[in-house]
C-alpha cells in the first residue's frame, strides 16, 4: 500500500516509536483531556534540578494543585563582581527562579506585577489552554502594574522549557524578564539522570559604565551569560565520575544562536522543547547549536576526570564587553598603548592587552565594567570571558562543593618540551 508524506508523519511509520503517532504526540504524553495525576514528589518522583547561579522557586500544595508565585520587579543584578545593572527579574532574581514539576501535576501560577509597565508570562513549548497562554491582546488583557493573575493548567508533557513576558517583549525580555521550565516524566523510559543541571543563555547590550541594559540594541550585545553570569563568576558543574549528567539549555538571546560545546565527553541529545528524541534517532556530539527560543537536553556519563570547559564555540561570545572601538593592534607592540592613551584619556584601560595587568584589580577599569576576557586559573590566567563554564568531575566525592583545581595525575599536563626529548623525536626547532 502506497503511503504518502503526510500520513508517514501522522499515522506513526518513525522508527523507534511503539505507537502510531497522532497530532501533538511528540510534543505531549497525556491527552488535553487527561485528568489531573497524583501530585509528584521531590526525591520520590524525581531527582530536583540544579540552577547553577540560579534557584528553584518553591511551591506548595492547595486544593489539588501546585501552587507557585512570580512575581516580576526591578532587580539590581550583578552579572560578575564589578559589573552590576539595573534590570528586571522575578522574585529578586535575574533571571527569573526555575519552575519545576512533574508530568500530569496540576499548577496554578500566581504572577504580580510590581513593575511600572504592564506585562504578561507566556510558558514557551507548554501544551496549555489558549487562555492560559500568556500573549498580551491575544489571549489575555496584561497584566497592569499591582495586579496579580492566576495561570493554573494541567501539565501534559515532560521536558525542559521556558517562560518569558509576551508583552512588548523586546524590552522586558532583554530586561531579564525570562526563566526555565522542567517538567519530569510520570513514567520513567530510560534511567533518570544522577546530576541535573539546567542553563538559560542570554545576551545583554550593557555598554562600559552603563547602569541598564539596552533593549533596542539589535546585534552589538557585549555581555553572554550563562544563567546571568559572566565567566569567572559561573558556578561549575560538579559531578563524581561515573554519573550519569542532563544538561539542559534554554535560549532567550535576542538576536543570537549559541553551539554549546562540551570539552572531555560527547554527549546525546535526548529531547528538544517539542519532545523526546527517540533513542533510534540520537547520535554522538560534543557540540549542540540552540537557536533562539530552543532547548536542548543532552545526556552523557562523566567518565573523565578533570575540569572542562562548556561555552559557546562563537568565539565573541566568550568576551565581554568587547573593545570594538578599538583598533586593530594585531601585530603591534602594544607596550606603551595604555601609558600613551591615558594622557588623554586618563580612566582608559586596554581590555586583554597585559596579561601581567590582569593579576590584580585594574583601578583604571571604567566604573561598572569588566575585563574584556579573564578568570585566574591553575595555570595562569583564562583567556575567556563571557559564555563559559566548568564541568568538574572527579573521582569517589561524597559532596557537590566546589573541590576547587584538578590534580592532574603525573605525567599528564602538557608541558615544556626538553631538548633531548626533541632530538630523540627527530622534531627540529
Amino acid at each position: 500500500m502506497r503511503t504518502d508524506r503526510r500520513t508517514f508523519l501522522l499515522g506513526g511509520a518513525a522508527a523507534g516509536l511503539t505507537a502510531p503517532l497522532t497530532r501533538g504526540a511528540l510534543a505531549r504524553s497525556l491527552p488535553l483531556d487527561a485528568p489531573p495525576q497524583p501530585l509528584g514528589l521531590p526525591y520520590r518522583d524525581y531527582v530536583p534540578v540544579e540552577t547553577p547561579n540560579g534557584a528553584t522557586l518553591p511551591w506548595r500544595i492547595s486544593n489539588g494543585a501546585k501552587v507557585f508565585h512570580l512575581v516580576a520587579e526591578p532587580v539590581r543584578h550583578e552579572f560578575a563582581p564589578g559589573l552590576e545593572a539595573n534590570c528586571w527579574g522575578y522574585n529578586g532574581r535575574v533571571h527569573g527562579p526555575t519552575l519545576e514539576a512533574v508530568e500530569g501535576d496540576r499548577v496554578r501560577i500566581y504572577v504580580t506585577n510590581r513593575l511600572d509597565a504592564p506585562t504578561t508570562v507566556h510558558w514557551h513549548g507548554l501544551i496549555v489552554p489558549s487562555g492560559m497562554d500568556g500573549v498580551g491582546g491575544l489571549s489575555q488583557r496584561s497584566i497592569e502594574p499591582g495586579e496579580t493573575f492566576r495561570y493554573e493548567f494541567v501539565l501534559r508533557q515532560h521536558g525542559t522549557f521556558m517562560y518569558h513576558s509576551h508583552h512588548d517583549e523586546m524590552v522586558q525580555m532583554a530586561m531579564g524578564l525570562t526563566g526555565m521550565i522542567v517538567i519530569h516524566p510520570r513514567v520513567l523510559r530510560e534511567p533518570p539522570p544522577e546530576r541535573d543541571f539546567v542553563y538559560m543563555l542570554s545576551e545583554w547590550a550593557l555598554p562600559v559604565g552603563a547602569e541598564r541594559p539596552n533593549p533596542n540594541e539589535m546585534q552589538d550585545f557585549n555581555v553572554l551569560t550563562f544563567n546571568a553570569k559572566v565567566f569567572p563568576a559561573t558556578a561549575p558543574m560538579v559531578v563524581r565520575t561515573g554519573q550519569r549528567v542532563r544538561i539542559r539549555i534554554g535560549n532567550l538571546s535576542a538576536m543570537d544562536h549559541h553551539p554549546i560545546h562540551l570539552h572531555g565527553h560527547a554527549f546525546q541529545v535526548v529531547s528538544t522543547d517539542g519532545g523526546e528524541i527517540p533513542p533510534s534517532a540520537r547520535w554522538p556530539e560534543t557540540s549542540t547549536l540552540v537557536g533562539v527560543g530552543q532547548t536542548r537536553t543532552v545526556d552523557f556519563i562523566a567518565d573523565n576526570p578533570g575540569d572542562w570547559a562548556m561555552h559557546c564555540h562563537m568565539t565573541h561570545h566568550v568576551m565581554t564587553q568587547m573593545g570594538h572601538d578599538i583598533p586593530n593592534l594585531t601585530g603591534v607592540d602594544p607596550s606603551r598603548f595604555d601609558e600613551a592613551l591615558a594622557e588623554v584619556v586618563p580612566a582608559f584601560a586596554s581590555m586583554g592587552m597585559d596579561e601581567s595587568a590582569m593579576d590584580e584589580a585594574d583601578p583604571t577599569l571604567p566604573k561598572n565594567s569588566l575585563p574584556m576576557v579573564g578568570g585566574e586559573g591553575p595555570f595562569g590566567y583564562i583567556t575567556m570571558g563571557g559564555m563559559v563554564t566548568v564541568l568538574k568531575v572527579r573521582d569517589g566525592i561524597e559532596s557537590y562543593g566546589d573541590p576547587g583545581a584538578y590534580q592532574h595525575p603525573e605525567g599528564t599536563v602538557a608541558e615544556v618540551a626538553s631538548v633531548e626529548e626533541l632530538v630523540r623525536d627527530g622534531v627540529g626547532v
